[in-house]
């Protein structure tokens, strides 16, 4: 089993991020795909758009494996 490992803020989730997930997967051939995420705040210290509960939800219902 192959899998991907991606740190990640989908602040908030769009098409790119998709295509990132999709292009990665092709390209390392993986099995499965587990991201981690920030919490209610970003790298830049501002709060995220979305609640980390809601964009977990983005990321798992567009083909991440596990958040």
């Amino acid at each position: 089993m192959n899998i991907l490992g991606i740190i990640t803020e989908y602040n908030p989730f769009h098409y790119g991020h998709l295509y990132h997930l999709n292009k990665a997967r092709e390209l390392t051939g993986s099995d499965r795909v587990i991201c981690v995420m920030n919490g209610n705040f970003v790298q830049r210290g501002e709060a995220a758009v979305f609640d980390k509960w809601l964009r977990t939800r983005m990321a798992l219902a567009n083909g991440v494996d596990m958040v």
